[in-house]
This record gives C-alpha cells, sequence and structure tokens, in this order.
C-alpha cells in the first residue's frame, strides 16, 4: 500500500470512515456479517460503521475487497468512476471554452462542481484546480472580470510557481488591465519577474506571453516608450526562441502600441507577421482578436480604407464567436465594424451595430458603451438629427464618467468633446477637453496659477 495512503488510513477520524464503509456494503448488497467476512466479527463491523472503530490499513485493505470498492474510496470519498467522470466534465468544458460554447462549458463546470462537492475537500486537488482555472476563463469570457480576478487572485496566491502559474499571472494582468485596473496590471508582472529569474523560466513561452501582456499595461498608463522597448526586447528573445506562438505575442503587441502611437503603417506589417504565426499554432481567440486588430488599423490610416478594415472585421467575427473571446471582445469587434459601415455611408447599419453593442455590454464595459452613443450620435449628425446627436453624446458622457483613466479614455474623451463642440455643447465640450488632459496624467500647474 502507498505509504501517504496507508498513513491516512491511520489517521482518518472514524466518523467520516464510518458512513463510507456503510454506504459500500449496501451498494454491495451484503450484511455486516456478509461484510465481516468471518476474521471480524458483525459487531466490529457495526462498530466500525458507527464511526466507533478505526481498523488497521491492512484489515481496511480486505474489508474494502470483500465491499468490492478500494481503500482509497472508503479513506478519500472518490469512487474508482468519479475521477475520470470529473477529468471528462473538466475536458468538455475546456473543449467547449474554447469552441466559444460558453452555456455548454458552464453546465459542465457546474456537473463537476456538483461531483466535488460530495467529495472530501482535500481530495483530487489537481482536479479542483483545474475546475478553478476553466472557471475562470469562462467568467473572463462572459465579461465578469470581478469575478475572474478573484479567482486568478487565488490561484496565483497559492499555486506552485511554474508554467502554469505564469500562464495564471498573464491572465491576471490581462484582466486587471481590461477592468481598466492598470497599476495591478503592471504590479503582476514586476512580482513575477524575480521569480522567472529564480526558476530560469525567463526565455519560456510564457514569460514572453506575460512580458508583452504587462507591456500593453504599461502603455495604457502612459509609458509609451517602456512599452516599445518591452515588446522589442520581448520580440528579440522570442525569434532566438524560434516559437510562433511567443514571436507572434510579442509582434501583435509591438503592432498594437505602433497603432496607437499613430504609426498604422509602421503597425499594419508587424500585425501581419503576428497573424500569419498564430494561424500556424491555431491561434483561436488571440488569432481572432489580432484580425479585429487588423481591421482597426484599416480603420486608422490615412485615409483610412473601410473596405479593407470591413473585410478583416467580418471574418475576425466568425472566428471570435467561434472561440473563448469575450463579449467585450465580440463588442469591440462590432463596433468597428459600425466605424467602418459609417464610413462607407451605410449608416442605418452603423447605427444597428451600434446599439447591438450597447444591448450586449450594458454597465460592464463602460468604454466600449461611450463608444458606441458616440457613434449613435456621429449617425445622427450625418442624417441630419442634431439633437438626436446631442442624447447620444451625453449618453457616451455618462458612460466615458466610468471608463477610469488611461489613453484610450484619454482619447475618446477628446474626440467626444470636439463632437459635443460641434452640435452647440460648449460646458460639456470643455469638460470633455479637461477630462482627457487629466486622463493623460496631465494637471493644472498651481505655480502658473499664482504666478
Amino acid at each position: 500500500m502507498d505509504p501517504d495512503l496507508s498513513e491516512r488510513c491511520r489517521t482518518i477520524d472514524p466518523a467520516v470512515l464510518g458512513p463510507r464503509v456503510r454506504s459500500a456494503r449496501l451498494r454491495a448488497g451484503l450484511t455486516q456479517t456478509d461484510a465481516a467476512g468471518g476474521e471480524m466479527s458483525t459487531a466490529y463491523v457495526s462498530r466500525i460503521e458507527a464511526g466507533q472503530r478505526r481498523p488497521d490499513p491492512a484489515l481496511l485493505l480486505r474489508l474494502a475487497a470483500r465491499l468490492g470498492t478500494t481503500v482509497e474510496e472508503l479513506v478519500t470519498g472518490v469512487g474508482p468512476q468519479q475521477e475520470p467522470e470529473l477529468r471528462t466534465r473538466l475536458t468538455w468544458a475546456d473543449l467547449a471554452l474554447t469552441s466559444g460554447d460558453l452555456a455548454d462549458a458552464e453546465a459542465h463546470l457546474d456537473d463537476a462542481a456538483g461531483l466535488l462537492a460530495g467529495l472530501d475537500d482535500d481530495t483530487l486537488p489537481d482536479v479542483r484546480r483545474e475546475a478553478l482555472v476553466l472557471r475562470a476563463r469562462l467568467r473572463e469570457a462572459l465579461g465578469d472580470l470581478d469575478g475572474a480576478i478573484l479567482l486568478l487572485e487565488d490561484l496565483t496566491a497559492r499555486g506552485a510557481e511554474d508554467l502554469g502559474w505564469l500562464e495564471l499571472l498573464t491572465a491576471l494582468s490581462r484582466c486587471y488591465r481590461e477592468a481598466g485596473d492598470l497599476a495591478r496590471a503592471v504590479e503582476v508582472g514586476e512580482r513575477a519577474a524575480g521569480v522567472l529569474d529564480e526558476l530560469g523560466l525567463g526565455g519560456s513561452d510564457e514569460a514572453i506571453a506575460l512580458t508583452v501582456t504587462v507591456a500593453a499595461a504599461h502603455f495604457e498608463r502612459g509609458d509609451v516608450a517602456h512599452a516599445a522597448r518591452m515588446c522589442r526586447r520581448a520580440i528579440d528573445l522570442a525569434e532566438r526562441l524560434d516559437s510562433p506562438r511567443a514571436r507572434a505575442s510579442a509582434y501583435w503587441n509591438a503592432s498594437v502600441i505602433e497603432s496607437q502611437r499613430g504609426r498604422p503603417a509602421a503597425a499594419m506589417p508587424l500585425a501581419r507577421h503576428a497573424l500569419a504565426l498564430l494561424q500556424q499554432a491555431s491561434g483561436g481567440r488571440n488569432q481572432a482578436r489580432l484580425r479585429s486588430q487588423l481591421g482597426l488599423m484599416h480603420l486608422k490610416t490615412d485615409p483610412p480604407d473601410p473596405d479593407a478594415a470591413f473585410v478583416e472585421l467580418r471574418q475576425a467575427e466568425d472566428e471570435l464567436r467561434n472561440s473563448d473571446a469575450s463579449t467585450v471582445d465580440l463588442a469591440l469587434n462590432q463596433v468597428w465594424q459600425a466605424r467602418a459601415c459609417l464610413l462607407q455611408g451605410r449608416h442605418d447599419e452603423a447605427a444597428a451595430r451600434a446599439h447591438e453593442v450597447l444591448g450586449s455590454v450594458g454597465d460592464s464595459a463602460p468604454l466600449v458603451a461611450a463608444d458606441a452613443h458616440v457613434l449613435v450620435g456621429e449617425v445622427a449628425l450625418h442624417q441630419g438629427h442634431a439633437g438626436a446627436a446631442r442624447a447620444a453624446f451625453q449618453r457616451a458622457v455618462m458612460a466615458l464618467s466610468a471608463a477610469g483613466a488611461d489613453r484610450q479614455v484619454a482619447q475618446l474623451w477628446f474626440d467626444l468633446g470636439g463632437l459635443l463642440e460641434g452640435v452647440g455643447e460648449a460646458d460639456l465640450a470643455l469638460d470633455a477637453f479637461r477630462r482627457a488632459a487629466a486622463s493623460t496624467g496631465l494637471q493644472t500647474s498651481r505655480q502658473r496659477l499664482h504666478a
């Protein structure tokens, strides 16, 4: 018998063991006399079942054999079919998440949770951990960033510091960033840096993915040059590794930063290279998100190319719907499709897509909602409805007020200020310009005011 199992036989609480012995006996259709088998009294079996006696490991082994079960089931509460069934449920949940069937994934995870609830808390720790990891992925995909963050914080706090832990930290940093908590998104990278060196994992795919995720948080905080340098170093390391996954991650983030710096011509080839690498590695959600970004880059060129953008965004939408992409990923894609429709002169379709986004994200993604309200207002302006445009821009102000402060928020405040000014809302426009400045970290100089 395994030494750990033997020790658990010697230390298990008789009050826990007894009901399990009784359940196994009844399941086998045996009497207590049958279970005794001639080597112990019926009364002793009765006392075991009552939680008053704990047989030694050898005797428990023979009792388990007569009951048609295993010592492991009697000691841990895990039946011979339960662990395979649990692992199968989690495999199905993983496949459903990867294919974008979130309802099916949730159903399998709920089934697994029900099975685990009937077992001792200390049984199957690796299965329990995998179930929590999948649950965190599901919460993120559903747009419940707070729920995902709570799970990921617990998992990274008590998990082994290995490659799997790095992947969880990357997800945690990404969720912090998407929730607007940029300081914590950066802090995750700093927390992992020392551990990477200690474990010699600095050159792994997982480490590169973490680096570029944290670089994106630095960029959102306004430290553009540092973020660009982090991505460039990640590209150099990924090229030495010759890892398609790592190279794609590094090139992707470098392309996003170049695009946000107002250099779409430099961003486009980086994005195309990353997309080609992801297609080699069956990129799933990441491939779909990158294709969406490529569509956005077409909208940012001078002049914009809405036709090329729309082709990329429609293909990305199909890929997003067939992956574990989040509702926010899909909503962003829809906003950018609406922008392409607006530039193509298809005003009614642009408005319909923007309203669809507002119905899907609600209050969960204020920046996306604000962008959708802005689009509704711009469509109204093009159709000559100044009053409707003004109302839409005012709703955008309310949504954007809950969006925190980063470069994207600052840009939208600035754009919104110009639009409000154009419809005669001078006070709201001035406030929007002030908020744009505040979102970039600029503050009024007291020294100049009192000079």
